[in-house]
């Protein structure tokens, strides 16, 4: 059976890669900085090796004896007081695992990008076939294109690369990002006051580490496969959820677009003085003003993906976020 090497293990995405690995019996290591964490949060049959993304010289021993490696590690907040965290992690991290991998003649690359790189419009449908040639409009999307530009730079040097882009996060498993769990208990402690106007793209943990996993045992070199469940506006979201949590719960309105933009634009002056969160990120509120729709046609079709319904992954959520 392979051996592989995960990257962001303790994060949600690496979390459900490494199960559905598991699943399967691979041999699975997982690169984390902290191992007391890494010994709280991940599977006793894992293999943890101490390293870092940032620290090109951990990864030669990390990859050691691994024939694919899947590289789910990197920054998904949407603010930071030191912008420079973004390139650390998302770009140059990358461009490091690259390096490593390519000296180890790394079978698989499973790279985790980000639908954020592709081009959609508003209100409609896309999928894998346009990326998008502009810099988005937030510094963790630009991030991401220039890390996701590295890898395909990559190929040509050989680099076997496949691309996962999954949508919005939730499910079971651990996050150091706030996400839409975060929101789901905010709701049931009725810490949510008012909504943000706008929706996006849903995607389970769960269905994403398969995703990842059946890529890796199918797909080309070069691929890319969006991977989302659903998409909902916050409202929707906010509703069905609330009807779950607590029928009696009123689901909470909706705060205007041109206010929200300018307690985006007020808190994130203070956030930097006071060097905390704003309440509303630009980048977040910008997120959910794209609702450009991602489909995943073709990795049910080519990898034989299946989503888990909505609801019953909601409930699945809302049930191991009550333990």
């Amino acid at each position: 059976m392979k051996s592989v090497l995960v990257t962001g293990g303790t994060g949600l995405v690496g979390f459900n890669i490494i199960q559905s690995l598991l699943k399967r019996n691979y041999n699975v290591k997982a690169l984390v900085r902290d191992l007391n964490k890494g010994q709280r949060l991940l599977p006793s049959q894992c293999t943890l090796v101490q390293g870092d993304i940032c620290q090109p010289e951990s990864l030669k021993a990390a990859m050691q004896d691994c024939q694919w490696v899947f590289h789910a590690a990197g920054f998904p907040e949407q603010w930071m007081k030191n912008n420079g965290t973004f390139q650390k992690v998302n770009v140059q991290g990358t461009a490091n695992m690259i390096e490593a991998a390519l000296n180890a003649n790394i079978e698989r690359f499973i790279y985790t990008s980000t639908i954020d790189v592709f081009e959609g419009l508003s209100g409609k449908e896309y999928d894998e076939s346009i990326i998008d040639p502009n810099p988005k409009g937030t510094l963790y999307e630009r991030s991401k294109q220039q890390a996701d530009q590295l890898v395909v730079n990559a190929l040509d040097n050989g680099l076997p690369a496949i691309f996962l882009h999954p949508a919005g996060l939730f499910g079971p498993g651990p996050t150091d990002s706030p996400g839409m769990n975060d929101f789901f208990v905010k709701l049931k402690n009725k810490k949510v006051p008012i909504l943000l106007p706008g929706g996006l793209p849903l995607v389970y943990g769960p269905d994403v580490g398969e995703g990842h996993v059946l890529a890796a045992e199918q797909a080309g070199t070069g691929e890319r496969f969006i991977l989302c469940g659903t998409y909902q506006s916050l409202t929707d979201l906010a509703q069905t959820a609330l009807q779950k949590i607590n029928p009696n719960f009123k689901t909470p309105p909706v705060m205007p677009l041109n206010m929200a933009k300018w307690v985006s634009i007020l808190g994130e002056g203070l956030a930097n003085l006071i060097n905390k969160a704003p309440l509303i990120p630009k980048g977040q509120l910008h997120f959910l003003q794209w609702q450009a729709i991602p489909v995943s046609h073709k990795a049910q079709r080519q990898l034989g993906w299946t989503t888990t319904p909505f609801e019953d992954a909601l409930s699945n959520t809302l049930n191991y976020l009550n333990k």
